[in-house]
C-alpha cells in the first residue's frame, strides 16, 4: 500500500473566512464552536512563513486577523523557496510575524532585517527551544508541542490588539481542545507498535515518529544528504537499500515534496519487497481544510500502514 497526498498549488493569500467553513461532521476538531470573532475596527495583518503556522494563525485569531502565508504550494520543495519584493513589502506592513526557525526559513531573517517595522515575532523554534547544530526543523510534527507555539501566537496577538485577548484565549482553547483526535491516534501507535521498525527518506516526520514511540532505522547521514539536497553516500545508500531488501523495517515514511532519483528507488524498493509506503508533506496541502485534518490524515495513513505490515 502506499498512501500519498494529493496536491495542488495553494493560494497566497490565506482568508481568515477558511478557518470558520471546516466540516465539523467530517473531522472532530473545530466542532464545539467556531472560532470567536466579531472584528471591532481593522484586524491584525499577520505574515506567516509557512503555511501551517499560518493556518493555526487563523484558528486562533479569527476575524480579528488577516493572515497571509508565503510557502503555499505543496508541488515544491520548500527548501528552495525564494522571496521577492511583494514578501517583503508585506512583512513591512505585518504587525506579527510568525517564523518556524531551526534554519529551517533562514530567508526570513534577511526580510526581517530589511524591514523598518517592529512587529512581534514568534519563532517557532525558540519557543520550543529547539538548537544546536543540526536540529530537526519539522516542528509542526511535534504534534504534543503545538499548542506552546499556538500559545504564543496567541500572545503575539494579544499584544498587537489588546481589546480582543478574550477572543484569542477563547479561539486558543478551542484549538487546543481540537488536537485530542491526533493525540488519540498517537497514543494508540504509541500502544500497538511501541518500538517497531521504520524508515523515511529524510527527518519530516521524526517529530512524529519519535512521540509514537516508532524505531527510526534509516542512516542519519542519508536523512541529512536528502534534506540539504545532496546525494547520500555510498555506504548509507546501501545501508538503506538493505533495511528495504532484508524487510527490516515495516513502513517506508515518503517525502511527497524532495522527489530525488534515490529517493524513487527506496519508494520502488519498498514496493517490490511488499513494504507499506505512507506519503508526507512539508506544506499543508490545499486539499486540507485546517492544519488538524492534514495532520491527523497522514497519522490515520501511517496507523493503518502499521497494520498492514502485521497482516498475514
Amino acid at each position: 500500500m502506499e498512501t500519498t497526498l494529493r496536491l495542488r498549488r495553494a493560494p497566497l493569500a490565506i482568508l481568515p473566512a477558511l478557518a470558520l467553513g471546516v466540516p465539523a461532521l467530517v473531522w472532530g476538531f473545530l466542532a464545539t464552536s467556531a472560532p470567536v470573532a466579531a472584528a471591532q475596527g481593522s484586524p491584525v495583518h499577520v505574515v506567516a512563513a509557512e503555511n501551517f503556522w499560518g493556518n493555526i494563525a487563523m484558528q486562533i485569531g479569527g476575524r480579528d486577523v488577516a493572515v497571509t502565508s508565503l510557502i503555499t504550494n505543496p508541488n515544491a520543495d520548500p527548501h528552495l523557496f525564494e522571496t521577492n519584493a511583494h514578501d517583503a513589502a508585506l512583512l513591512a506592513e505585518a504587525q506579527v510575524v510568525i517564523e518556524n526557525g531551526a534554519g529551517y526559513d533562514t530567508w526570513m531573517g534577511s526580510l526581517l532585517s530589511a524591514d523598518s517595522g517592529s512587529p512581534h515575532i514568534v519563532n517557532a523554534a525558540s519557543v520550543l527551544h529547539v538548537g544546536g547544530s543540526d536540529p530537526n526543523p519539522h516542528l509542526w510534527y511535534d504534534i504534543p508541542r503545538v499548542p506552546k507555539v499556538a500559545a504564543a501566537i496567541a500572545t503575539a496577538f494579544t499584544k498587537a490588539a489588546p481589546q480582543d485577548a478574550s477572543t484569542f484565549r477563547q479561539n486558543l482553547a478551542t484549538f487546543d481542545s481540537s488536537l485530542k483526535p491526533l493525540n488519540a491516534t498517537l497514543a494508540t501507535i504509541k500502544k500497538d507498535f511501541h518500538n517497531v521498525s521504520v524508515a523515511y527518506t529524510e527527518r519530516v516526520p521524526g517529530y512524529l515518529l519519535a512521540d509514537a514511540n516508532l524505531d527510526v532505522k534509516t542512516p542519519p547521514g542519508f536523512a541529512r544528504a536528502i534534506e540539504d539536497g545532496t546525494d547520500p553516500g555510498a555506504a548509507d545508500t546501501v545501508s538503506m537499500r538493505q533495511l528495504l531488501t532484508n524487510h527490516d523495517i515495516n513502513v517506508l515514511l515518503y517525502n511527497v515534496q524532495t522527489v530525488t532519483p534515490v529517493t524513487a528507488q527506496m519508494r520502488t524498493l519498498a514496493k517490490q519487497h511488499n513494504i507499506p509506503v505512507v506519503g508526507v508533506s512539508e506544506t499543508m496541502p490545499a486539499t486540507a481544510t485546517a492544519y488538524q485534518q492534514w495532520q491527523e490524515s497522514q497519522m490515520t495513513d501511517l496507523l493503518h500502514a502499521l497494520q498492514e505490515s502485521r497482516s498475514p
